[in-house]
Order: structure tokens, then sequence, then C-alpha cells
């Protein structure tokens, strides 16, 4: 066999090795495409659904309806059907177009249109934006409450406050939010650009009376040394300490 027929065995042999290369990447490529493609039912609102409406209501309303979607536009918590929702109530309003998520639902008696869980308080409280999450707290979610402040109260007679460091420490833990109003803005107070507006919404509360009165005091409107509020988002698998240390000056750094 001659040197220009091995070569020319080889030449087909590579494209022919090519052309299987080829043809395996776009039916690869194919797949992830039709993948992200897939079509899966979801439940939609028809109308809007407002707040306070038990899910059976909507429903004989015909308020929801079930609609096909790319599955990579499914939003996280998604329902299809809406019988798991008969007993619930909407703790938020549901405008037409939205898919129906499970958070927007909850076992609660309505007060006033409000949801409240049995056996709780509704209190609100006023916070700005990095106070709240930057927005991301949502009616569902479960939040920790921290308190801070730097100066204790006027003495007898009306002196003047003493400077103290009473620090940060956290306040309450897993409490779950049922309402948030809209965002608005207010003069800022904190002495810096006092003619900046300063963003701030009204967030609703379950809670029992004892953390109640523990909000209304750490809130600065109780008289004592704390301020004010921070809240952060508390998933399922967070760690906190409720018995942990105050954070001040004298230890923030070990």
């Amino acid at each position: 066999m001659g040197r220009r027929t091995l070569l020319l065995i080889a030449a087909l042999v590579v494209a022919a090795l090519g052309t299987g290369l080829v043809f395996l990447y776009a039916q690869n490529a194919q797949n992830n495409a039709k993948a992200g493609q897939e079509l899966v039912t979801v439940l939609v609102a028809k109308s809007k659904i407002e707040l306070g409406t038990t899910g059976s209501a909507a429903s004989s309303a015909g308020a929801f309806q079930q609609v096909q979607i790319p599955r990579d536009t499914l939003v996280p918590d998604a329902i299809s059907d809406a019988s798991p929702l008969a007993n619930l109530v909407a703790v938020v309003p549901v405008f037409p177009g939205q898919q129906i998520i499970q958070p927007q639902w909850g076992q609660s008696a309505s007060t006033g249109g409000l949801a409240i869980p049995a056996g709780k308080l509704a209190m609100s409280v006023t916070l700005g934006d990095p106070e709240r999450v930057a927005g991301f707290v949502t009616p569902g979610s479960k939040i920790a409450i921290f308190t801070y402040g730097n100066t204790a109260p006027a003495g007898p007679g009306g002196t003047a406050p003493k400077t103290i460091a009473p620090g940060v420490r956290l306040l309450l833990s897993g409490v779950e939010v049922i309402g948030v109003g809209p965002t608005t803005t207010v003069p800022n107070t904190s002495g810096q650009a006092s003619n900046q507006q300063v963003p701030t919404a009204i967030l609703t509360l379950a809670v029992d009376q004892s953390q109640a009165q523990k909000l209304i005091f750490a809130s600065g409107h109780g008289g004592g040394p704390y301020t004010g509020l921070y809240l952060a988002l508390q998933p399922a698998d967070s760690k906190l300490e409720p018995p942990a240390p105050l954070t001040n000056g004298s230890n923030l750094f070990k």
C-alpha cells in the first residue's frame, strides 16, 4: 500500500471523526435547548386577588387558571393546583398574570383585611431600606430582629443624657412578616445632610404580647437606651445564638 493511499485513508478517518464530534455537539446543544424550553403547568392569577381572600373564594370566582410555560421561567415555590389553597388566605394582593406561589398564602384568620396567625398580634414598625434588608423582606418572610442604641434617657429633673455604649444585640428570632406597606420618604434626622430624603416602609409583624412589648421598648418608645431595630432575613438553616453577649466597643474585635 502506497504512502499516498495511507494518507488518503487517514484523512478519511479524521474527517469521519470530526463529523461525528460535530454531530454529537449539535445533538447535545439541541437537547439542552429542549430541556430549557420544556413546558410545565403552573397556576396563575386570571384576575386580581385581594388581600385576605380565601383560596376557595378565589377559585369559585374564577381567579385561577392553569397555563403552560417554559420550565426556565418557573418561579420558586410556584404551584400548579389550587386545591391546597382552599383553606388559606392571601397575605398579599395577587395581580393578574402572576404565578401563584405558596408564600402568598397563609393559614390565618382575617382581621380587618389582614391575615393574622392564630394567637398572635399584628404590630407595625417603620424602617429604612438598610434596616429592612433593602426591601427583600416580603409577607411570609421569617426574620431575626436586632436592637441597637447609644444614649441613655435624660436623668431626673431633665438633666442631659449620659453617653453610654449599650451596643447591639439579638432581640427576637423567627418572627413572621405578614404585611409590607409601600415605600415612602421621610427627612433624614441623623444630623447628616438633613435635607436628604430617606426611603422607609412599614412592616407588619405577627408577635405575641411579650414580643410586642420588647419591640416597642427597643424602638426607643419606652425611655430606654435602645433606639432602633435592624432586621435580617432568617432562612431555615441559619444559626443564631439568642444568649449571645452584647456587642459593643469592648468586644467588637474579639
